[in-house]
């Protein structure tokens, strides 16, 4: 029997649902930080580990569509009133995803580092990204060996937190099988054909030194095909903004909730009120 529900937490209750998905290097565990803060703030919380990811299997013929199914399913067994998705990287691809299958459920999108579409596979750009990331693989390197060197190039220069202490560990406890599968899926990925039908409020947040995985000027575009799309980007980090400045990050998401869903809004502000 085909598993359609993958591993994921609950953290908090109330009626306003915050689902957190994770890119492609990474699983549920390193949202640590952002768990404690939503949670702490009235949001209930519900991250996952991706088809493949963690505990999960891996499925056959894995892609973001597939992971976007799965989604779905979730979504359908812990969605509460109003319900909101935050994807990273790869997270926010299935986000996007999910939205044109089930928009309804969906009442706004926080699109960290990411992107609608991967580009032409043929493309040297595109090449370059799917090399620089399995040929160690092919060479016989250990993601615990070529992962920390990997993900230091993704982070912004000088960039130290506890949190991307925490990526970094997790990345290099990933099964190599689902590290290839997901390079694979995201770079056959394409739902630009989804933007202009996002029709609830999407905050589209960047870092400013992300420049091999989802560029600002990406992210920015992106948002220009979105009604009610906002662009934020945080010029000191890289591709893990959340992780190299949790509170920073943290504030940003919290800001527009509040500014755009009243739902949420009404939420933070009585946690707000009780602190």
């Amino acid at each position: 029997m085909t598993r359609i529900l993958p591993d994921y937490s609950v953290t908090g209750e109330g009626p306003v649902t915050l689902f957190l998905l994770h890119g492609a290097f990474g699983a549920k565990e390193y949202w640590r930080n952002q768990l404690q803060t939503f949670s702490e703030r009235g949001l209930r919380i519900v991250a996952w580990d991706a088809p493949g990811y963690g505990v999960s299997p891996l499925p056959e013929g894995f892609s973001v569509e597939r992971a976007a199914e799965a989604l779905t399913h979730l979504i359908a067994r812990e969605r509460t009133e109003t319900n909101l998705v935050l994807g990273h990287s790869m997270g926010g691809m299935v986000a996007i995803r999910t939205y044109g299958m089930m928009p309804d459920a969906i009442h706004g999108l926080i699109l960290s580092a990411t992107s609608a579409a991967f580009g032409r596979p043929e493309g040297d750009w595109q090449r370059a990204f799917v090399r620089d990331r399995v040929a160690p693989l092919d060479a016989g390197r250990s993601l615990e060996d070529y992962a920390p060197e990997m993900l230091r190039t993704m982070f912004a220069p000088g960039a130290a937190h506890p949190a991307t202490d925490l990526v970094i560990r997790v990345v290099s406890q990933m099964k190599p099988e689902t590290f290839r599968a997901a390079i694979e899926a995201v770079s056959r990925f394409d739902a630009r054909e989804v933007l202009p039908h996002i029709s609830v409020p999407t905050l589209c947040i960047a870092g400013g030194h992300d420049l091999s995985a989802a560029p600002p000027k990406v992210m920015e575009k992106l948002t220009t095909k979105i009604a009610q799309g906002e662009y934020r980007c945080m010029d000191h980090v890289g591709h893990f903004g959340w992780a190299e400045d949790p509170d920073g990050f943290n504030r940003e998401i919290l800001d527009f909730l509040t500014r755009r869903i009243p739902a949420a809004a009404a939420v933070l502000g009585r946690e707000a009120t009780r602190a």
